[in-house]
């Protein structure tokens, strides 16, 4: 067999690639991956076929192919070690990202190894989504206890045991972390290495005084808490978001430098437990990277609830007098000090490489340290490639598993798979929540689209309405001439779960026609999406129940 890529024009959605598939198959191709977002296919052929025969068959799906490369097969399966190497992938890191690795590269018969400094199973498990989403939930549920938005109920909630919630949390923790990671080294064979860890050359690594070589490489390695330089914030005893969870008592004031999701999550988790919470940014709007009507419904959100926001913040300098934090700022030129008996710093993350010594490898990093890989997530040193958090990409588990299972084709199948972080979900999990797929308005305008836009306000949605709950907004942008949806954003209850039909409506390219065609489940919040689809030329305000 003989491995191909051919460069295509034509192809504007996955019917296309349907059709080339079908094409190619015609004539004997196997193990194909066609893309249309990257306007290529790539394929194996059997040798006694000609190259031509490609173009021929691709020009008769109506698709005009482009230049045809012969791509060399770097046939890892099975491989037996030899002298040279002790791992055919060795892994630097534990989490979402190396675990999908590791699994993947063992069903392709490869000897596998993983180092870890620390605990097992990376960030997710241990210090973030599992420990702050079970505490937001608690949170939440003592918010409704103390103020829920129904006329008759009479509701109250009593003082916090946080030490209570924090021991049921780590409980889980503990739980999920042997299920999901340790129980899996010895059910697949992966041979755990713990110790710190540091490239001496271009293939080998030292751990506790051992010299490791292997013929491939993962740096898996996460990114940690970003500290800003703040005059006399490192004289003072702040909290991350790691030691924030471990807290045994819910404080009564609690000051948040930065409003990203992380800001906004623990910040909303400590109001709802009873803290007064002031979150304090640089930027003069929330959440600057979104479009503006969800920066503005999640700023409402949070201050109808009474949290404190302070925008367009000089900070002068932090101090700790006894156990009060005073945070020195400057606002509109005055100056004002923020006080509180807990200080947290959510300041963005920064990736975990300074002390693996990657130079000696060769390996380039960016302006943050953060290690810089190709579109087959190949560093600048070809036997060694890079996932997750460390690259500084979209920083969720699911994108550092898929990348991580990319690496495992590429490094050990010989598959040369392109990473497509095209299509990427965020969720925000605050009250309402925060999803969103695909471009912004800004985003679709800066790539040439001319746009169109609707946005639906929360009261206008019927799951909404019968809530109580009405703070909160849709909004669909799309490309004017085809209305292909280009992108999604919701601010509402559960946006993280109606989110995933529009991630498939934008990875798919379904149109606004398509969504209002489709019949969506009266009283859901999903329901919203088809009503926004609908504004696009309807007042919904003037539509009868489940009408369209």
């Amino acid at each position: 067999m003989k491995k191909y890529r051919v460069k295509i024009n034509g192809m504007t959605c996955t019917g296309c690639e349907q059709h080339i598939d079908a094409a190619l198959t015609s004539i004997g191709a196997k193990n194909i991956e066609s893309s249309f977002q990257f306007g290529e296919s790539v394929f194996e052929l059997p040798d006694d076929v000609n190259a031509e025969n490609i173009r021929q068959e691709i020009q008769q799906a109506n698709y005009q192919p482009e230049e045809i490369e012969e791509i060399s097969l770097q046939d890892l399966k099975n491989v037996e070690l030899d002298n040279k190497d002790d791992y055919d992938l060795l892994i630097i890191g534990s989490g979402g990202a190396a675990f999908s690795a590791a699994i993947k590269s063992i069903e392709h018969g490869a000897r596998v190894g993983i180092i870890e400094r620390g605990t097992v199973g990376g960030t997710c498990v241990n210090i973030g989504c599992v420990p702050s989403k079970t505490l937001l939930r608690a949170g939440e549920i003592n918010h409704f206890s103390k103020a829920n938005p129904f006329t008759g109920l009479q509701t109250a909630a009593g003082e916090v045991d946080l030490a209570s919630l924090v021991n049921q949390k780590d409980e889980l923790v503990s739980d999920l972390r042997k299920q999901k990671y340790i129980d899996l080294i010895d059910e697949y064979g992966i041979d755990l290495i713990k110790g710190e860890t540091k490239f001496v050359d271009e293939n080998t690594v030292e751990v506790n005084g051992e010299k490791l070589s292997a013929r491939r490489f993962l740096i898996a390695t996460g990114a940690s808490p970003s500290i800003p330089t703040i005059s006399g914030l490192e004289e003072v005893d702040y909290l991350t978001s790691t030691t924030l969870l471990e807290l045994k008592k819910a404080p009564k004031r609690l000051t948040i430098i930065g409003t990203g999701y992380i800001g906004l999550e623990l910040g909303q988790l400590f109001h709802n437990l009873g803290s007064e919470v002031t979150l304090i940014q640089r930027s003069d709007r929330l959440l600057k990277g979104y479009d503006t009507e969800i920066s503005e419904a999640v700023e409402r959100a949070l201050i109808e609830q009474g949290m404190n926001l302070i925008k367009e913040v000089t900070y002068e300098r932090v101090e700790q007098v006894g156990e009060i934090k005073k945070v020195n700022i400057t606002v509109d030129g005055k100056n004002k000090v923020v006080e509180s008996e807990h200080l947290l710093v959510a300041a963005g993350r920064k990736p975990n490489t300074d002390s693996l010594n990657l130079s000696a490898a060769g390996i380039e990093v960016g302006k943050r340290n953060e290690v810089l890989i190709n579109e087959y997530a190949r560093t600048s040193n070809e036997m060694i490639y890079a996932a997750g958090d460390v690259t500084l990409g979209p920083q969720f588990v699911y994108v550092a598993a898929y990348e991580g299972g990319v690496v495992a084709d590429n490094a050990i199948g010989g598959l040369n798979k392109k990473l497509d972080l095209s299509v990427v979900t965020a969720v925000t999990f605050i009250n309402p929540s925060i999803a969103t797929v695909g471009l912004t308005e800004e985003e679709a305008k800066e790539q040439g689209y001319e746009v169109k836009t609707s946005v639906l306000s929360l009261d206008s949605v019927p799951r909404a309405l019968v809530n109580h709950e009405t703070t909160g907004v849709f909004k669909i942008v799309a490309d004017t001439k085809t209305l292909k949806v280009l992108g999604v954003h919701i601010v509402s209850e559960n946006a993280g779960d109606v989110i995933y039909a529009a991630t498939l409506a934008v990875k798919f390219g379904l149109t606004v026609e398509d969504l209002k065609d489709s019949l969506a489940p009266y009283l859901t919040m999903a329901e919203g999406l088809r009503l926004t689809a609908l504004t696009f030329d309807k007042d919904v305000s003037k539509l009868s129940c489940c009408a369209g």
